[in-house]
């Protein structure tokens, strides 16, 4: 049930952080608490992306403010505004921008933020299906974009995707599919094989190829590839890429470091692109919703998701981080 509009309070997931991780309690709080804004969102969803996992776990420092309302993502109804571009029953999406991190975020049922980080729903998708794609879809279109704008077509050679059962992944792998593209699908749960075949995977490849000691050339094999692992994964994808291949790297889940030498850029031409959805463009955010819109099928990212209410998250933010998630998460901030 959506929450009173009316009402002076809001329900919400707090994390006060600690040397030993956040502590995580769901609290009725004043709408005073929330931070200054020009736009007040009823917030219908929000999602559990990597990045909300090590916010919630204390994995990684992303809270950079205590006490903060965590979640990186929201999508919800324009409760009242300030902002000439968004009046009251407008439908929002936000991904990214600190919020989260630094602004209080979309675990909530309500958010107050600046008009300047919000982009329209598209009218095909729901505030459901919109969390659904979360900043997980968002940036693997990101990723996507990047390749195509650089050149990468179906008929240039099969693509590698890595991490593939997760929420870049599985997006990532149904979204190139559904363009044609030859996918490989790389991952460390085998038996998620049928899974990833089910949204246009051509073949599943286990995770530990990627694992091994990092030769500075290996055998060619792939035309493009997005990469959501990092570290020696990503160090080997760079290694068996074909002449002029290219890379997206967008996430760092097998790690920060990247032990690669420069032979695949020298000797193959071979290019790395950097991918960042937190602080991406307006622009370049409205030309991944609206491709998102029009080219994720309804179907597929359905058969990816699952819905839970937000006092499962701190027992979700766990399992994301130990891999044991398959697809994307929703969470009903209203349940």
């Amino acid at each position: 049930m959506r929450h009173d509009n009316a009402a002076d309070s809001f329900r919400a997931l707090l994390a006060t952080g600690t040397e030993n991780g956040p502590v995580l309690e769901l609290r009725q709080l004043d709408r005073g608490f929330l931070m200054e804004g020009d736009v007040t969102i009823a917030v219908d969803y929000s999602t559990l992306n990597y990045k909300d996992g090590l916010a919630l776990t204390g994995g990684a420092p992303i809270l950079r403010v205590s006490p903060m309302i965590p979640g990186v993502d929201l999508a919800g109804i324009v409760e009242s505004s300030r902002n000439p571009d968004f009046m009251p029953g407008d439908k929002v999406i936000l991904n990214g921008w600190g919020v989260g991190e630094r602004h209080h975020g979309g675990y909530a049922q309500l958010a107050r933020v600046r008009g300047e980080w919000l982009i329209p729903l598209p009218e095909r998708l729901s505030t459901r299906q919109a969390m659904a794609i979360g900043t997980a879809g968002y940036t693997a279109m990101l990723c996507i974009m990047a390749l195509e704008d650089d050149g990468l077509r179906p008929d240039g050679g099969p693509v590698l995707v890595t991490g593939a059962a997760g929420g870049v992944g599985s997006i990532a792998v149904s979204l190139l599919a559904g363009r044609g593209y030859t996918v490989t699908a790389s991952t460390g749960r085998v038996e998620e094989a049928p899974y990833l075949q089910a949204l246009g995977a051509s073949t599943v490849v286990a995770r530990g190829e990627f694992q091994t000691p990092v030769k500075p050339l290996a055998k060619e094999r792939w035309a493009g590839a997005v990469d959501a692992v990092g570290g020696t994964t990503l160090a080997n994808v760079l290694s068996q890429m074909r002449y002029g291949g290219r890379v997206t790297a967008c996430g760092l889940a097998g790690g920060m470091d990247l032990p690669a030498t420069v032979a695949p850029f020298i000797l193959r031409g071979v290019r790395l692109l950097g991918v960042d959805s937190v602080m991406a463009p307006r622009q370049e955010r409205l030309r991944a919703w609206q491709r998102l819109a029009s080219e994720i099928d309804p179907g597929r990212l359905e058969s990816m998701t699952r819905t839970i209410p937000i006092r499962e998250l701190p027992a979700a933010a766990a399992d994301i981080l130990a891999g044991r998630v398959r697809g994307r998460i929703v969470v009903d901030v209203n349940a």
